[in-house]
């Protein structure tokens, strides 16, 4: 395969790599230190603690791409060790009452970690974060941080996304190791460890559809103290939009020195809901993605220092629904207004960094370049990105179709993919309780996926971005569909549900759910739920010098940018017209090409818009 570079990639610095603030939807303003950069690693054959580390490797980057220095598969049965010594010189944290954290970003696939020789935690699943109070293992001088790192990739039921250890098609290179950031965090012994709000109440003008007078919601602060109430006042700012604010890499540490004045300030206790009413909202929505943003303080008695942690959060009034228009069709609703949702299918791939995108501008430049294209809303398929990703959603105004990550054992192809495709189009389906043929004969598995959606729901229902969580995707590793969407839908009520994106509908969540890429499009709508076509398109053509592969993967294939253009634009004007006959949102296949599958609006290295670009005729 050819090595590609994005322009991101090709002017890394490695001295300052990924140092933005991991965390934008939860700021502390005390000590931190980014632990990205340049660690020692080796492989193993066995658990056994290496003597000696075989060379560098740039973390977050996975080892199996260009970036990190060392492009080279982690197999089912190796082990991948990293090592990086830390100085604590200015740390006081056991003399002064306070914690160090160590924070990960996500680590694939299973992983130990070790400080100083003593194992401090150890995690399972590669695409949640954790972390780990290390005030115990730590001391004055040099400390040394050791993590262990096991993938079984496709060969088990885990979480894995679209890795394949022999990658091609639709499956790409498997990927391994630390790809988010690692960080250091200093805490009192008291902190605020998550915020969650929900809304409560709308309270519509009268004779104003979509108006809101006020919105009562709620603020629920979470402490490390869980079994104790401890006083916390919140600070509301007047709401603003942000999109202005994140041209380049330093956009947090440079407009939380002018965020708006403060609205209001209300009190309560931790690890209780906090009520508030928001008297003439602005609402959260594409163009006009506004923000408040609160200031929270957790009190103490500590002598001469009531606070004991404070934090910087923001939150955002929007209202996603499902209503019958006046045909009485199911249509999506943002805020008491009409909805269509046109998206983009994005990955998350890029051609140097595989998971980790190489900037923080890279995240950026994809979400701008997709709103300037006239998208909507992406589907961000079987991956969970860095929070930073969805804080620029959130900020720039970009709805999110959030995936879950499919798991299970080997799949069946001739079933999942290629008799579900043509039993999709008359509309045949079947029960997911065929564990064997949908790959879900695992009990473990089933439980690490039902607790990885639980996780993956915490983590991010807190993003104004997020408007749909998607379950399954084409049957992979589907089961007790029906049950799930229950648990989804009572843990966050202000979200959509598609329980089956593609096939085997088992008639729940909020979409009736299509994908199609071989047949005429069709819409069929349903009394309640809302009709979508959430895969289509995948018009491949490659541009030459910037493909990966000699394969081409892709649906319906095009040797001149002329030809690709104009059957785009076709099935564009196909898709208008099906929304008068009931659509209510559409997801394109795909935002970039990769590795095979060159089917992408971008290029795989984001050089070339095939749309836009003047490009050759010839790949």
């Amino acid at each position: 395969m050819k090595q590609l570079y994005t322009r991101w990639g090709e002017r890394l610095d490695s001295e300052h790599i990924l140092q933005e603030y991991p965390r934008p939807i939860l700021i502390r303003n005390t000590d931190y230190t980014i632990l990205n950069g340049e660690w020692e690693y080796t492989f193993t054959e066995n658990s056994e603690r290496p003597v000696e580390y075989g060379g560098k490797i740039l973390v977050p980057f996975s080892p199996e791409c260009i970036l990190s220095g060392v492009a080279r598969q982690l197999k089912p049965e190796e082990y991948l060790w990293y090592r990086k010594e830390i100085l604590s010189e200015r740390w006081n944290v056991k003399t002064e009452r306070r914690h160090m954290l160590l924070h990960f970003g996500a680590v694939d696939q299973m992983c130990k970690v070790f400080v100083n020789d003593t194992l401090v935690t150890e995690h399972i699943g590669g695409y949640l974060p954790f972390s780990a109070d290390i005030t115990d293992y730590i001391c004055e001088g040099k400390n040394e941080l050791v993590v262990m790192v096991q993938d079984d990739s496709d060969t088990s039921y885990h979480a894995r996304g679209k890795q394949k250890l022999e990658s091609g098609g639709m499956f790409y290179t498997a990927q391994s190791g630390i790809w988010q950031s690692v960080w250091l965090e200093e805490v009192s012994d008291k902190w605020v460890k998550h915020i969650d709000t929900r809304i409560k109440k709308y309270v519509e003008k009268e004779r104003s559809e979509g108006c809101l007078e006020t919105v009562k919601i709620e603020i629920y602060v979470e402490s490390n103290k869980i079994n104790e109430k401890i006083p916390v006042e919140i600070e509301i700012r007047f709401p603003e939009i942000y999109s202005d604010s994140g041209s380049n890499l330093t956009e947090t540490e440079s407009f939380l020195q002018r965020l708006p004045e403060v609205m209001m300030t209300v009190q309560g206790k931790t690890n209780s809901w906090i009520e508030v009413e928001i008297p003439n909202p602005k609402c959260w929505n594409c163009e006009k993605p506004y923000l408040y943003y609160m200031h929270v303080k957790m009190q103490g008695y500590r002598p001469g220092n009531v606070c004991v942690d404070e934090v910087e959060s923001y939150f955002a009034i929007r209202r996603f629904e499902i209503k019958n228009d006046r045909h009485n069709i199911p249509r999506m609703y943002l805020n008491g207004k009409e909805h269509f949702q046109k998206g983009v299918l994005d990955q998350g791939y890029w051609p140097d960094g595989l998971y980790t995108g190489p900037s923080d501008e890279a995240l950026i430049f994809d979400i701008c370049e997709m709103k300037r294209m006239g998208f909507n809303m992406v589907r961000k398929h079987i991956k969970i990105e860095p929070e930073r990703w969805y804080y620029h959603c959130d900020r720039l105004g970009m709805i999110v179709w959030q995936d879950m990550v499919n798991g299970g054992e080997r799949y069946h192809h001739w079933f999942v993919t290629y008799l579900a495709n043509v039993m999709s189009w008359p509309g045949l389906t079947m029960k997911d309780n065929h564990s064997r043929l949908l790959s879900r004969q695992n009990q473990d598995g089933r439980n690490e996926f039902v607790r990885e959606v639980k996780e993956t729901i915490k983590l991010l229902k807190n993003h104004p971005s997020i408007c749909t969580w998607v379950i399954f995707n084409e049957g992979w590793g589907q089961f007790e569909t029906k049950k799930i969407t229950d648990m989804v839908r009572n843990l966050d009520p202000g979200s959509m549900i598609d329980s089956a994106s593609g096939w085997f509908d088992q008639g729940t969540g909020d979409f009736q759910s299509v994908h199609n890429y071989f047949f005429p499009l069709k819409v069929k709508p349903e009394k309640i739920r809302a009709a979508v076509l959430s895969e289509y398109g995948g018009f491949t053509f490659g541009v030459e010098g910037h493909v990966a592969s000699e394969k081409k993967y892709g649906y319906g294939s095009y040797k001149t940018v002329s030809k690709y253009k104009k059957a785009y634009e076709q099935l564009e004007d196909k898709v208008i017209h099906l929304k008068e006959k009931g659509l209510c949102g559409c997801v394109y296949t795909q935002w970039s090409d990769i590795e095979d599958e060159i089917n992408g609006i971008y290029t795989y290295d984001r050089k070339i818009n095939k749309l836009e670009n003047d490009v050759s005729d010839v790949r």
